[in-house]
């Protein structure tokens, strides 16, 4: 076990820890909403901080090239599940991120089948940095919602939130049909 599998086993073991929280802040507690924001935005910062010592320290492994970006997408799915089952987003926009996963995981698949690795470029890593500063953000406005008379600030810090879900939709399509186009050899898509 190295500091970066154990910097992503944290964030697998934090995505729990911040559903409690936003659920329990939702039930009154308004001060569980600052909890959840602070679990995940540790977590977030983990995701940045396991990749960044792992390729400084060749500390590559193949648990942490199957689990970092396994728990990227927990983390951000978790969020956005409770988010849609709280109302706050369309259950549209995370349909579409999840179908583009699923997508992407298979093509990387069959790739694998074909001796051919997949990794993540650009627009996919851009994609991952807006979903979860959109999700940070929509935490935010939450946060900020203990405040007295905090109702303007919430509604300015959850509008942005959505413009922000808004675009890390259209990166996530993007990015998508980016990595289709690129395998589209491995799918006989000629």
């Amino acid at each position: 076990m190295n500091l970066p599998n154990l910097l992503t086993i944290i964030r697998m073991a934090l995505v729990p820890v911040f559903i409690v929280f936003f659920y329990l802040g939702q039930g009154g507690a308004r001060i569980f909403c600052v909890m959840a924001l602070v679990a995940f935005v540790f977590a977030s910062i983990t995701d940045a901080i396991d990749g960044y010592i792992a390729r400084k320290r060749g500390l590559i492994t193949n648990f942490g090239k199957l689990m970092d970006p396994l728990a990227d997408k927990v983390l951000t799915t978790a969020a956005f599940i409770v988010f849609v089952d709280m109302h706050i987003i369309p259950a549209w926009m995370v349909v579409v991120i999840l179908a583009r996963e699923f997508a992407i995981t298979g093509l990387r698949g069959v790739a694998a089948s074909e001796g051919v690795v997949i990794a993540a470029d650009f627009s996919g890593k851009l994609k991952t940095v807006f979903q979860m500063v959109a999700i940070c953000v929509i935490l935010l406005a939450y946060a900020v919602s203990i405040a007295p008379m905090a109702e303007a600030a919430f509604d300015f810090i959850f509008g942005a939130g959505i413009v922000l879900m808004w675009a890390a939709v259209a990166l996530t399509v993007y990015s998508g049909i980016e990595y289709l186009w690129k395998g589209r050899k491995l799918l006989n898509l000629k």
